[in-house]
């Protein structure tokens, strides 16, 4: 049998998926009726959402303050000052600095745990595995700020339970938040704890999609375990690294809760975010430093995002 072709519709009309026919009229008929169910969306984003960041854009580019939201025609347009101050300043350098610990520590931490978690519940944990997968994601749907202060109980120096649990081994806990030698480690150990599970989620049902004949037949050609999870696994879980990887960086890259609640950003600035300043600067009436400060944490993002894209995309 040979396949037979429709015909080409006659003009004015246009063949609709189904096969059918419809005039030009009824198509943008359609597309009006689209237009008008979308203009609701449409006016709530411009009003609530473009507006006010093109709004904060001009004011990235002003001196304003609090004291001249009374009279926002009368502020004065500085150019470039807001953000060579930005860079200038000794605080905010350490708080990007602070942020890139945060990020280049955390992220792959807690990538790792949160793929040793979905490996072990895809092969190596057979009983109870819901109960696993409740209790490794619970800490993500509960509160950041309840996270936070539970932590910071757990953290304390005299009393807290970590540095009680070491000193029944005979080690002497340090001070963990307070020391700002420990106070980052300890604010990525909670993010690691709290975030992994889901990226577990993600990773677990990346890992049933990957073909299981394929381990088969690299196990019979008597490849171990590792070289199978390496060079079969790995590769084919890549789309799924970088969506983990893109969606864990850009929330850590912001990270703001951790350091409020249980540091104040301190000791010393050592656990002061991006962030975190920004915040303050807005709570100083700064609103004109501090819009270029979230216009520069915006472009980080971006461009951490594209180096992300750029190696972890899969090969062409």
């Amino acid at each position: 049998m040979t396949a037979t072709t429709a015909p080409p519709a006659p003009p004015g009309e246009t063949t609709a998926p189904g096969g059918g026919k419809r005039t030009r009229a009824a198509a943008r008929a359609e597309g009006r009726a689209a237009w008008i169910l979308a203009l609701p969306f449409c006016l709530l984003f411009l009003v609530f959402t473009l507006w006010p960041v093109v709004q904060s854009l001009f004011m990235s580019f002003t001196d304003t303050r609090s004291r001249d939201l009374r009279t926002p025609f009368n502020v004065n347009v500085i150019g470039l000052e807001n953000y060579t101050r930005a860079f200038a300043d000794p605080v905010f350098r350490q708080a990007m600095a602070n942020t890139a610990y945060f990020v280049l520590v955390g992220v792959p931490l807690t990538l790792t745990v949160a793929l040793a978690a979905a490996v072990a519940l895809n092969r190596g944990i057979s009983k109870l595995r819901g109960v696993f997968r409740l209790g490794f994601y619970t800490p993500v749907i509960t509160s950041i700020v309840a996270v936070a202060v539970v932590w910071r109980f757990l953290l304390e120096t005299d009393y807290g339970l970590i540095n009680t649990a070491l000193a029944w081994v005979g080690i002497d806990g340090p001070n963990w938040l307070g020391d700002p030698n420990w106070s980052m480690p300890s604010l990525i150990m909670m993010a690691t704890w709290r975030n992994f599970g889901t990226g577990m989620i993600i990773f677990l049902a990346g890992l049933q999609s990957v073909p299981w004949h394929l381990h088969e037949a690299a196990a019979i050609d008597g490849a171990s375990a590792w070289q199978r999870f390496r060079h079969i696994t790995l590769p084919m879980m890549r789309p799924t690294i970088l969506f983990v990887s893109v969606t864990t960086g850009i929330g850590y890259l912001q990270f703001f809760e951790e350091p409020y609640v249980m540091t104040s950003g301190g000791p010393l600035n050592s656990t002061i975010s991006m962030s975190m300043y920004t915040y303050n600067q807005f709570g100083f009436g700064n609103y004109g430093f501090a819009a270029s400060l979230s216009y520069i944490i915006f472009v980080i993002v971006a461009v951490v995002t594209a180096i992300q894209f750029r190696l972890l995309r899969e090969n062409d």
